[in-house]
C-alpha cells in the first residue's frame, strides 16, 4: 500500500536538493521561464549558485543554448546581488554520452546518472561530506524525510527573516537624538549662545593635542560626538541619524545598534586625530558608522536588499565622502574612520542568521587590530 515507485531522476533531484537545502544552507530561487530545472542560491556557500537540470540534452548545440541560458540567468542575479563574479555549479541529469562538456568560466558542469555519480563527482566539488548526509531512504519514506526536513528548514529561516525584519520599537536611537539635543542647548544655554572653539573644547570637544596628553582627555573621543557647532550641524545631523538609526537599530537590535554607535564615534574621533589638528564635534562619524553596519548588514542580505544596496546605500556613503572632500570645514577623516569602525563592528558582532562564529572571531581580531593601530599613531607616534 505504501510502496511508492519513483524513477531514477526524480530519486536524485530529491536527495540532492535536501542536501543542499539542509545541510548547505541553499535557497531555492525563482526563476521564470525554466521547465524542468531547480535553482538554488547561497552566497557564502563554495557555489553561490546550484543549478539542477533534468531536461534531456541530446547534442552540443543544445549545450551551448543550454550554457548561454545559464550565463543570462548569472547576469540577472549578479545585478541583484551586487556580485562582481559568480560561480555556478551546473547539474545535469539527462545528457547523450557523444555530448562534450567543455570547460566555462565560472560555470562547472558536471554530469550526474546515479547515487555513484553524485558521491564521486560532487564529493570533489567543495560538497565533501555529501557521501555521509545524503539520504539512503526510498520511496514513499525518502518523500516524506525530505518534506520533513526542508520544511523545519524553512520554518527556521523565516523564523529568523521575520525577527529581523520586523517592525520593533525604537528606543536607542531617540535617546542618543535627545543626547544630543540636551548637550547642544547645555552650551548654548552655558556660552550665551557663542558656542565658540573655547566652548567647545572645554565641554568635550575632539582636539589632537589635547587627546594626546591622556588623562581624562582621552574621554573628548566619545564625548564630541554629541556636541554640535550650530543649529543647522545639529538638525542634519539628527536627521541623518533618526532616518539611518531607526533602520539600523530595527535590523540588528538595541544592543548591537549602541556598541556600533559608540565604537565608531571613537573610531572617527581617532582618525580625525591623526589627520587633522583642527578642533572637531559631531555624531557624523557615528552616523557614518551605522552606515558601514549597514553596508554589510545589506551585503548579507542582499539577495532581498541587493537594489537597496546598489541604489540607496553605497550612493548615499560616496556622494557625502565626495562633499567631505569638497567642501571646507567638513572632517571627513571622522566620517572615514566611522564607516570603516561600523563596518568591522558590526562584522565582530555578528547577524543573527548570517554569520558564523569563525567570522565573527575574525571580524573580532580586525576590529582590535584596526582601533590599536590607529591609538599607537595617535598617542605613541
Amino acid at each position: 500500500m505504501n510502496t511508492i515507485i519513483m524513477n531514477k531522476k526524480d530519486e536524485i533531484i530529491m536527495r540532492l536538493v535536501h542536501y543542499f537545502v539542509t545541510e548547505q544552507n541553499y535557497t531555492p530561487i525563482v526563476v521564470n521561464g525554466v521547465k524542468d530545472e531547480i535553482w538554488l542560491e547561497n552566497q557564502e556557500g563554495p557555489y553561490k549558485i546550484i543549478r539542477i537540470n533534468a531536461n534531456y540534452i541530446h547534442n552540443e548545440e543544445q549545450y551551448k543554448f543550454d550554457v548561454f541560458k545559464i550565463k543570462n540567468v548569472m547576469r540577472q542575479i549578479k545585478r541583484k546581488t551586487v556580485s562582481f563574479s559568480m560561480n555556478t555549479l551546473n547539474i545535469l541529469l539527462d545528457v547523450n554520452e557523444d555530448v562534450h562538456i567543455p570547460e566555462e568560466k565560472h560555470i562547472n558542469s558536471i554530469t550526474v546518472k546515479n547515487m555513484k555519480d553524485i558521491k564521486k563527482k560532487l564529493k570533489v566539488s567543495a560538497f565533501p561530506d555529501i557521501e555521509e548526509k545524503l539520504l539512503d531512504e526510498n520511496g514513499m519514506e525518502l518523500i516524506l524525510n525530505v518534506t520533513k526536513d526542508i520544511n523545519e528548514k524553512t520554518e527556521k529561516d523565516n523564523r529568523v527573516y521575520e525577527s529581523t525584519f520586523k517592525p520593533k520599537k525604537i528606543i536607542i536611537t531617540n535617546i542618543l537624538i535627545a543626547l544630543c539635543v540636551i548637550a547642544f542647548f547645555l552650551t548654548f544655554l552655558v556660552s550665551k549662545g557663542s558656542l565658540d572653539v573655547i566652548t567647545l573644547l572645554t565641554y568635550g570637544a575632539n582636539y589632537a593635542p589635547l587627546v594626546k596628553m591622556g588623562g581624562l582627555n582621552i574621554l573628548r573621543l566619545l564625548s564630541c560626538a554629541f556636541l554640535h557647532g550650530s543649529i543647522i550641524h545639529l538638525l542634519l545631523n539628527m536627521y541623518a541619524l533618526y532616518i539611518i538609526g531607526t533602520q539600523v537599530e530595527n535590523y540588528i537590535g538595541k544592543g548591537k545598534f549602541i556598541c556600533i554607535y559608540l565604537i565608531s564615534a571613537i573610531s572617527g574621533s581617532l582618525m580625525s586625530c591623526i589627520f587633522s589638528d583642527a578642533v572637531s564635534v559631531g555624531a557624523s562619524g557615528a552616523i557614518f558608522g551605522l552606515l558601514g553596519a549597514l553596508l554589510y548588514f545589506g551585503y548579507h542580505y542582499r539577495l532581498y536588499l541587493g537594489s537597496v544596496l546598489k541604489n540607496q546605500i553605497i550612493p548615499l556613503i560616496i556622494v557625502n565622502l565626495i562633499l567631505g572632500f569638497v567642501m571646507t570645514g567638513v572632517d571627513n577623516a571622522a566620517h572615514i574612520g566611522g564607516l570603516i569602525g561600523g563596518y568591522l563592528s558590526m562584522m565582530a558582532l555578528g547577524i543573527k542568521g548570517k554569520s558564523d562564529k569563525t567570522e565573527k572571531i575574525n571580524g573580532t581580531i580586525v576590529l582590535c587590530v584596526y582601533l590599536a593601530f590607529l591609538s599607537y599613531i595617535v598617542f605613541f607616534r
